[in-house]
């Protein structure tokens, strides 16, 4: 019981200072499934390194500028970015590459900079992300928050996901 009011404790503590992908800090030790490195890592030049979709601009710009470059749309596949919509709780969106599809309305992700404190700005592999959305349609989700050891309570608007593969429309 007492490891499950400190989880707790440690969420309340820690859930409202999620921020965005882009702000920079120096070395972060590693821990509740996260890598070690040396630096800090952002959302959007991991996501692009790890994926090989050429976007630049914030997490949540990745949607509208993938159109007619990238395939994009509401199924996941391994490979794919996963792009969240501009919250006030995500001033800059968030993008996660697509590592595992569970199942219908569950995936693995692989990220950089979703925790805050400690944690921020670190790379986080195999982190479970759940489709709350009330047409099975990834617009809306919940995701893994190691430190808590829970998916979040927090439900994050989504675009869906842009596909590593060229759109047809750019081929032409």
């Amino acid at each position: 019981m007492a490891g499950f009011v400190l989880r707790l404790l440690l969420l309340a503590l820690t859930g409202g200072a999620l921020s965005a992908c882009g702000s920079t800090r120096g070395p972060i030790a590693a821990g509740y499934g996260y890598e070690a490195s040396d630096g800090y890592q952002s959302c959007v030049p991991y996501a692009r390194a790890r994926s090989g979709i050429e976007l630049r601009g914030d997490g949540w710009q990745w949607w509208e500028a993938a159109a007619g470059r990238y395939d994009r749309n509401q199924r996941p596949r391994p490979g794919a970015v996963l792009v969240l919509q501009r919250t006030s709780r995500l001033r800059d969106g968030h993008v996660a590459v697509v590592a595992r599809v569970m199942g219908p309305r569950e995936i693995r992700v692989d990220h950089a900079n979703w925790a805050s404190g400690g944690l921020k700005g670190r790379v986080a592999r195999d982190q479970l992300v759940v489709d709350v959305s009330a047409a099975n349609d990834w617009s809306a989700v919940r995701v893994w928050y190691p430190p808590a050891a829970v998916v979040g309570n927090t439900v994050f608007p989504a675009y869906g996901f842009v596909h590593p593969t060229r759109s047809w429309a750019s081929a032409q």
